[in-house]
């Protein structure tokens, strides 16, 4: 009894012995584990680390971009609103120019009438050089400024270019035909003007010649003296014959 009693007791101590062997080995693998779960989680948390960082880095690009086009925004929107400031000072200075357009056609449309009357009043007391087409262009004026579809402007403008058309008969030798009213008769007749110095006619079959006495309000005849240096007049202002010397009777000056 007591042998087998020590065999008991003696298998009894191994199972005790590996039993704890077995307990003890369960503590390393469960270290082993969880070691390799805190690398497998330091792993996905450096890549995490990295996911934040490449974002860190692109919102910090984001930043600078955005800190850029804002500063060449405000550059920009200084400039346009200097701009704006000066478009906001040529537009007030039109709509004065606007308010004052009626105070100025109340003293242009007068003016324009006035004249109009007084180039009427020079062409009756000037010599009548192209006396219908002055007066038609007179009358052409006077119904311009009765239609209302005619802007103040334009009205003005065919003003000053009438008297601009009139300064011109002083300043050019001219030749053109037309009809002479000599003691009743009307003739037809080539008309040479040197300038306002001197208007004088042409009989078209070239024997008779004229000259206009402007005090006399008149034509008068010229001798057959004149006849050729008229003539010779006539051709060189149709550019028919090289510009020459001429002996013409001209008004001595007051």
């Amino acid at each position: 009894m007591s042998k087998r009693n020590l065999i008991a007791s003696a298998v009894i101590g191994a199972f005790a012995l590996g039993s704890s062997q077995v307990v003890s080995a369960d503590p390393l693998k469960t270290l082993q584990q969880e070691e390799a779960k805190i690398h497998k989680a330091a792993a996905q948390s450096q890549e995490k680390i990295n996911r934040i960082y490449e974002q860190t880095q692109e919102l910090l690009a984001e930043y600078r971009q955005v800190v850029d086009e804002t500063e060449n925004l405000k550059v920009y929107n200084d400039h346009v609103a200097g701009l704006v400031a000066d478009q906001e000072d040529a537009i007030a200075s039109l709509q004065r120019q606007i308010d004052n357009i009626e105070g100025v056609k109340r003293g242009v449309v007068p003016l324009m009438y006035r004249m109009i009357d007084s180039l009427e009043k020079f062409i009756d007391l000037d010599l009548p050089i192209n006396l219908d087409e002055r007066n038609a262009r007179v009358a052409k004026l006077r119904d311009l400024m009765s239609r209302s579809d005619v802007t103040t402007s334009e009205q003005f403008r065919q003003v000053l270019e009438a008297y601009l058309v009139e300064l011109e008969y002083g300043t050019r030798i001219r030749a053109y035909q037309g009809e002479l009213s000599y003691n009743g008769q009307q003739i037809s007749a080539d008309f040479f003007n040197l300038g306002r110095t001197a208007l004088l006619a042409l009989s078209l079959d070239q024997k008779n010649a004229w000259v206009w006495n402007n005090d006399a309000r008149a034509w008068e005849e010229l001798g057959d003296e004149y006849i050729g240096s008229v003539t010779k007049a006539v051709k060189m202002a149709k550019k028919l014959v090289p510009s020459d010397l001429v002996k013409l009777p001209i008004k001595a000056a007051e």
